[in-house]
């Protein structure tokens, strides 16, 4: 049985990582000055930070004290920071680093919603997020195969 504890642990491990990717995105809008994905990047930044403020929430609810940045070790970190490399050779690289980040999300999003203990509330907030972050997810990938094409 998991305790209290655990719960605010698992949120506060996926309020990082949706931290990491806003960061991300931020980024990502950043470099892509004269590409069409700017408005894309900075409308899923500001997305996943109402995510993470909606983590947070429940965070307090659950009596815990909730994170407010994210892992600077995360690998959706790493691969952004690739990004500044990326620039130089285009959207197609852009987007391939922002999926990269995409899929670190998703891991940590589909292994919070295998833990079949936490109250449905907790629950529900997670999956709230997770339909979000999945979308965002979907997007890239579908982006990043329209761009080898």
């Amino acid at each position: 049985m998991h305790t209290n504890e655990d719960h605010i642990k698992l949120i506060n491990g996926l309020v990082e990582t949706t931290i990491d990717s806003a960061d991300g995105y931020a980024e990502a809008a950043k470099d892509a000055d004269n590409s069409r994905y700017k408005d894309l990047f900075e409308r899923r930044a500001q997305e996943r930070r109402s995510i993470a403020s909606e983590l947070q929430d429940e965070v307090r609810r659950l009596g815990g004290d909730p994170k407010d940045d994210g892992t600077i070790l995360a690998a959706a970190h790493r691969a952004f920071l690739n990004l500044k490399d990326a620039v130089t050779k285009g959207d197609e690289a852009v987007v391939s680093e922002v999926e990269a980040g995409e899929d670190h999300i998703k891991a940590k999003y589909e292994k919070a919603l295998q833990d079949t203990d936490v109250d449905a509330q907790t629950r529900a907030v997670i999956e709230k997020a997770w339909t979000s972050v999945k979308s965002g997810h979907d997007q890239m990938r579908d982006i990043k195969h329209m761009l080898k094409h």
